[in-house]
C-alpha cells in the first residue's frame, strides 16, 4: 500500500474546498455565484499543486488526500449529500431542494432558492 504524506497547503485548500462545497448544499441561494467561483479556484490550485507534478496523479492520492482533510481538528466537517426531492403537489408540499448531511439532519432550502418552486 502507497503511504501519502500531503504537505499542509496541500490539506488545507482541500478542507477549504469541503467548507465552501458545504456552505453551497446548505445555503444555495446565498452567494451561490461567488462560492461556484471559489469551488473553482480551489479545484484548479488544488489539480495544478507541485505535490502532484512529483507524486504523479491518482485516485487513491486523490482519496488519501481527502481524508487527510477531513481528519484532525480543523476537519472541514463532513460531506453533504445534495439531491433534488420531488413531492406530490396535491398534499400541498412543494419541490425543492433538500441539503442533508450524512447521517445527519434535513435542512430545506430557503423560499425563492434556486430549484423550487
Amino acid at each position: 500500500m502507497t503511504s501519502f504524506r500531503f504537505p499542509d497547503d496541500l490539506i488545507s485548500l482541500r478542507r477549504r474546498q469541503i467548507r465552501t462545497y458545504n456552505q453551497l448544499a446548505l445555503r444555495p441561494a446565498v452567494g451561490a455565484a461567488e462560492l461556484r467561483r471559489e469551488l473553482i479556484r480551489l479545484s484548479c490550485r488544488i489539480s495544478s499543486h507541485p505535490y502532484w507534478a512529483g507524486r504523479g496523479w491518482s485516485m487513491a492520492g486523490r482519496v488519501e488526500l481527502v481524508r487527510a482533510a477531513r481528519s484532525g481538528p480543523d476537519g472541514g466537517g463532513r460531506a453533504v449529500d445534495r439531491r433534488r426531492v420531488r413531492r406530490h403537489p396535491a398534499r400541498g408540499a412543494l419541490s425543492g431542494w433538500e441539503a442533508r448531511p450524512r447521517g445527519g439532519v434535513i435542512h430545506k432550502a430557503p423560499a425563492g432558492a434556486a430549484g423550487t418552486s
